[in-house]
């Protein structure tokens, strides 16, 4: 059987102990970014790999994420990086670690993490009000690019996922939002690797931000972002919604869910974020709900 090369994302995220169990060295790859700066979710992988390995002689069996908590207070650069982590707790079903990813002597994303074992998809859930997103099919969706012709950047995200909006979702391509503050699609990675908890934590937070389904804004920086990862997913892409709920002196907040192909919620978050639209921009009509 022929042995596959590494997958990007797993090279991005390589981390590397500088010689004792709390330290290790990253290099921030500029591929994982959003117009120049490091994706939030990728960074929160590359926290979460370190914490797994902080846990190596302490809680060998928890290398999985189940919950993190991120604050982002500066974005860093593509390039080296370290990542200082401290053991709260070491337990028997979960422990608890906080990292710190430090730039030139700068912390700029502080993460604490519940770790502990990820079960695969072993049947129907216990209970859930959640039920599967109402999506058009994978084939009839449009993938979004990394870089477009009326654009003067490029998102570089878009070439290492598998990112295909629901067309009923696209408006704000054309200038056209459809004012429901919430956009769908389906959601891989673009080299095929298949989706762990780690990968979760990623796509979780690679979505373009809901608020271009209202109106026209510039970057839209993460400020804090709490992520839960349910269940291994089953192969196969996911189903995807991100919607924003409250925009309010210029913060947002944004729920992103993920369902396999299963029909298995696998794993949700939710971010607090900046925005800024142009002066004069009118805040279209409350939406009703978002169809399941």
């Amino acid at each position: 059987m022929p042995v596959l090369p590494p997958y990007e994302f797993d090279l991005a995220t390589d981390v590397r102990p500088t010689g004792d169990a709390t330290s290790f060295d990253v290099t921030i790859d500029a591929g994982f970014a959003v117009l120049g700066k490091a994706n939030g979710g990728y960074l929160v992988a590359v926290a979460a790999r370190a914490a797994g390995l902080a846990l190596a002689e302490l809680a060998p069996m928890h290398r999985d994420p189940l919950a993190s908590t991120a604050h982002y207070v500066a974005a860093p650069d593509a390039g080296p990086a370290q990542i200082h982590t401290t053991v709260l707790r070491a337990g028997r079903s979960a422990s608890q670690v906080r990292t710190a990813v430090i730039q030139n002597g700068k912390t700029c994303v502080e993460t604490t993490f519940t770790m502990g074992v990820v079960r695969a998809d072993d049947g129907a859930q216990w209970w859930s009000d959640r039920a599967p997103l109402a999506l058009a099919p994978h084939h009839e969706c449009f993938r979004l690019p990394a870089r477009r012709d009326d654009a003067p950047f490029e998102i570089t995200i878009m070439d290492r996922v598998d990112l295909r909006m629901d067309p009923e979702d696209l408006g704000f391509t054309r200038g056209e939002p459809a004012g429901r503050g919430a956009l769908r699609g389906w959601i891989s990675f673009a080299d095929a690797r298949p989706i762990d908890p780690l990968g979760l934590l990623f796509l979780l937070d690679a979505f373009p931000p809901a608020t271009v389904d209202l109106a026209a804004s510039g970057w839209v920086p993460t400020l804090s972002l709490t992520a839960y990862v349910r269940a291994r997913p089953t192969p196969g892409p996911l189903r995807m919604v991100q919607r924003t709920q409250v925009v309010d002196g210029g913060i947002i907040d944004e729920v992103c869910e993920a369902w396999d192909s299963s029909g298995r919620l696998v794993a949700q978050a939710t971010q607090l974020a900046s925005v800024r639209f142009a002066e004069g921009t009118e805040a279209p009509p409350s939406p009703s709900a978002i169809r399941h």
